[in-house]
């Protein structure tokens, strides 16, 4: 069954970890991971990623860490998931043009995987992260 994958996990709760400190309070991966117990590689790389995407500042330095700069309301939960995980597809036929299934020709589910995939996308576009968190 359909699940939210464990980096759009991560990404969430860094973010709720984050929203509710005061507006320039750094946090660093380190301290989202410890109190989360949160495998560290993939979270630090999920914060960078939204780093990238100017959800969040980096403040390098020995006191270094990240802090909230995005406008949470104008973010889906859509938009999050392309940006740590890549393109959303209930199954291999729907996640891109050319399709990573060797069934694909005598699919008889294709047309109906393709239309689920389609609201499941329009879904995940209208539920802002700032509801999330």
């Amino acid at each position: 069954m359909f699940k939210i994958h464990k980096k759009v996990k991560y990404a969430l709760t860094s973010l709720k970890y984050m929203k509710k400190k005061a507006v320039k309070e750094l946090s660093t991966a380190k301290e989202i991971c410890a109190a989360f117990k949160m495998p560290f590689d993939p979270t630090s790389r999920v914060l960078q990623i939204m780093t990238q995407h100017e959800i969040l500042e980096a403040v390098q330095g020995a006191y270094g860490g990240y802090r909230l700069v995005g406008d949470l309301d104008k973010v889906s939960l859509y938009d999050l998931s392309r940006m740590v995980i890549g393109p959303i597809a209930v199954t291999a036929c729907c996640s891109s043009d050319e399709p990573d299934c060797e069934r694909v020709d005598a699919c008889v589910l294709k047309t109906e995987m393709g239309r689920l995939n389609s609201r499941l996308v329009k879904l995940l576009k209208e539920i802002k992260v700032s509801e999330m968190i």
